[in-house]
């Protein structure tokens, strides 16, 4: 089998991976997974799709992250592995659709309007 190459986006995060058949490794940019993302939640969001699939520790993925903040990362990693795992057998769809793996997120950041200190947030008003 060869690598199967996928990419998923979350806010401004983008994940670039590269998946093939091995031991289950996971490395982001050079580093343990557990070690880039120390905590449980997002290292659990990293293996949900593998998890509903029931192919934990069969697949070793080589990931490339920039951009964005830990939550972002973690979600468009959590795409770009739905993605890989749907190119590969294709009844995979179904579970990871039905736990909304498979779409891209919408929603960003509201840009800041001019005379206004942030997106929504407006001066304080005088009257006199």
């Amino acid at each position: 089998m060869d690598i199967i190459n996928t990419i998923g986006r979350r806010k401004t995060a983008v994940a670039r991976i590269y998946m093939q058949k091995g031991s289950g490794q996971i490395t982001i940019n050079k580093r343990d997974y557990k070690e880039y993302f120390p905590l449980a939640t997002l290292q659990y969001i990293v293996r949900q799709p593998l998890i509903i699939t029931g192919l934990e520790g069969e697949y070793d993925i080589k990931v490339n992250l920039d951009g964005g903040g830990t939550s972002g990362q973690a979600e468009a990693l959590r795409l770009a592995i739905s993605r890989a795992l749907v190119e590969i057998n294709e009844e995979f769809r179904k579970p990871l659709k039905d736990k909304g793996l498979l779409r891209r997120d919408p929603r960003m950041v509201e840009r800041k309007k001019p005379g206004q200190p942030k997106a929504r947030k407006k001066f304080q008003f005088s009257k006199r």
